[in-house]
């Protein structure tokens, strides 16, 4: 496992004390896991279409990837810890070949580990021709340090999220006032991709309703 998602955690904090549920350092979770909501996929592939197979790299407890699956697609899921899904272990960032066409995950956020996630997943996926989508801070699309590769290779698409909270550990008692002030929103690069990038906005809601009625029954 890398240095930089270690420092996340105290020394000698093992992965298995991390998926007890630990409560995270300095607002941040350990490995930064953050489980997406399943509304939150639902209303991308409500959207948006992969033709092949996904890799999911930073699968955590499959939130994602189930998701993916659900669907009908044909998914890798993998992570640099183990959170009980997929295979573990497994350093997106120090890997030597993709494990799929298309990369869809929610990334690490701190340290830059999202500029470099995005990176090596635009790597990869020109090797295979697939597509790259990565759930995304909102305001990091606005960093200064981020226009420079907006600019050099834009996104086709990105949608902004209506209603989407990612919760430390996926315990919503670990949220901070500062994790509920996040916005999200989907960013897709396409390979080919010329012109403007563009907004979209999607709603989570009848995908959250919809879950919510999934479990009532």
């Amino acid at each position: 496992m890398t240095l930089s998602l270690l420092l996340h955690s105290k020394p000698g904090t093992s992965p298995s004390r991390l998926r007890a549920g630990a409560p995270p350092e300095n607002r941040r979770a350990p490995f930064e896991f953050y489980p997406t909501p399943p509304a939150a996929t639902r209303a991308l592939l409500s959207a948006e279409r992969f033709e092949g197979s996904i890799w999911e790299p930073a699968c955590g407890n499959g939130a994602i990837a189930r998701e993916l699956i659900a669907s009908g697609y044909d998914v890798t899921a993998t992570d640099i810890a183990d959170w009980g899904y997929g295979t573990p272990h497994c350093d997106f960032l120090s890997a030597e070949a993709p494990r799929g066409r298309n990369i869809v995950t929610n990334p690490p956020y701190g340290y830059g580990l999202a500029d470099a996630f995005v990176r090596q997943a635009l790597r990869f996926t020109a090797q295979t021709g697939g597509r790259v989508a990565m759930l995304m801070n909102i305001a990091s699309l606005c960093h200064p340090s981020r226009h420079g590769s907006f600019v050099r290779k834009p996104p086709s698409v990105i949608y902004a999220l209506d209603e989407c909270v990612c919760f430390p550990l996926g315990d919503p008692a670990l949220a901070s006032r500062y994790t509920l002030q996040h916005r999200y929103a989907w960013v897709i690069w396409d390979h080919g991709h010329a012109g403007d990038t563009a907004f979209r906005w999607l709603s989570t809601a009848p995908f959250t309703t919809a879950q919510q009625k999934g479990e009532q029954q």
